[in-house]
C-alpha cells in the first residue's frame, strides 16, 4: 500500500479512530526504538510522560498533553482505546469531532494538572517518585461527558441494558475506591480530573454554554503557524454580482437550523437517545458531520 492510499484511508476515519491509530503507531515506536538502539525502555517515554516534580514539568511543558499519548503496557492501551472507541461512537451520534477533540483534551489537561496538584500537595504522595502516561483522562472525559449530557440513555451490556449514568457512576467508585490502594494512584487520580471535566463539560453545554470554546480558539490559533502562507496575486480580478441573482443563504436557515438541533438534544435529554424518530437521528447524525 502506497503512503498516498494510507493518507486516504487515515483520512476516511473518525477523529476516535484517528486518535486509536496514533496511540497505537506511539506505541509500537516506543516499544522498538529503545530496543533497536539497546537503550533502557523508558528512554523515548520519558521525554513526554508527565513528571510529578514542579520544577521537571517546567522544563518539559508539552508533557501535560503528550503524556496521553503513551501506556505503561500492552493492556493498559487497549482498555483505554476500547472504551474510547466505545464512548466516542455515542458522542459523534450527538456532535461533530472538534466538540470531542475538545472535551478529550480538556479531559486530557485536567487529569495531568490534578495528578501534579495531588503529588505536591497530599502528604501521602510526597516523596514518591512517580510519573503519569496513558489517555486514561481523555477516555474518562469523553465517557463522563455522554453520562452527564443523556444519562438515561439505555445501552447493552452483555445480556442486559444499563442506563449510561450507572455506568460513569461504576467508574469513578472504582477509581475512589483504588486510589488508597497506591499502585496506580496518580492514574485514578487523573481519571478522576477528566471526570470532573467531562461532567461539567456536559452540564454547562446542557445549559448553552460551550466552555471548550476558547480551548477550541487556541487549538486553530497553533494549527495557523503550521499552515504555509498562500502568496497573494499580484492581480485581483473582481466579478459584479448580476441583479437579480441569488446571494448566500440568509441568517434564518442557519438559525432554523440550530433550533431543530436544540429541540433534538432537549428531547434526548428528557427521554433519551431511543426516542428519537429515524429522521431526527438521521438528522443529528448529518449536522454532527457538518459541525
Amino acid at each position: 500500500m502506497t503512503s498516498g492510499n494510507l493518507k486516504y484511508q487515515f483520512a476516511r476515519l473518525s477523529i476516535a479512530e484517528k486518535l486509536i491509530v496514533i496511540n497505537l503507531v506511539v506505541f509500537i515506536l516506543d516499544g522498538i526504538i529503545p530496543f533497536l538502539l539497546d537503550l533502557p525502555k523508558n528512554s523515548l517515554s520519558q521525554w513526554f510522560e508527565l513528571p510529578k516534580d514542579l520544577f521537571a514539568f517546567i522544563s518539559q511543558p508539552w508533557s501535560i498533553v503528550t503524556y496521553s499519548f503513551f501506556h505503561a503496557g500492552f493492556w493498559h492501551l487497549f482498555w483505554n482505546m476500547f472504551m474510547l472507541y466505545f464512548s466516542a461512537r455515542i458522542f459523534l451520534n450527538l456532535f461533530g469531532p472538534r466538540k470531542l477533540i475538545n472535551v478529550y483534551f480538556l479531559g486530557v489537561i485536567f487529569g495531568g494538572l490534578l495528578f501534579l496538584l495531588s503529588y505536591n500537595v497530599f502528604p501521602a504522595f510526597l516523596g514518591r517518585n512517580s510519573a503519569l502516561v496513558g489517555a486514561s483522562a481523555g477516555v474518562t472525559a469523553v465517557l463522563i461527558f455522554i453520562c452527564a449530557y443523556i444519562p438515561n440513555q439505555e445501552v447493552r451490556v452483555f445480556f442486559f441494558n444499563v442506563k449510561l449514568w450507572y455506568i460513569g457512576a461504576f467508574f469513578i467508585l472504582v477509581d475512589l475506591i483504588q486510589i488508597p490502594g497506591g499502585q496506580n494512584a496518580g492514574g485514578h487520580l487523573a481519571h478522576l480530573g477528566g471526570a470532573v471535566l467531562g461532567y461539567v463539560y456536559a452540564r454547562q453545554l446542557l445549559q448553552g454554554r460551550d466552555i471548550g470554546a476558547g480551548f477550541s480558539k487556541l487549538l486553530d490559533g497553533f494549527a495557523d503557524l503550521f499552515k504555509k502562507k498562500e502568496k497573494k496575486a499580484p492581480l485581483k480580478t473582481v466579478y459584479r454580482k448580476k441583479a437579480g441573482t441569488k446571494g448566500s443563504p440568509v441568517d434564518y436557515d442557519k438559525e432554523s437550523r440550530q433550533r431543530k438541533i436544540d429541540a433534538i438534544l432537549d428531547k434526548i435529554s428528557k427521554s433519551g437517545y431511543e426516542s428519537l424518530s429515524k429522521a431526527e437521528k438521521d438528522f443529528l447524525f448529518k449536522a454532527g458531520k457538518e459541525d
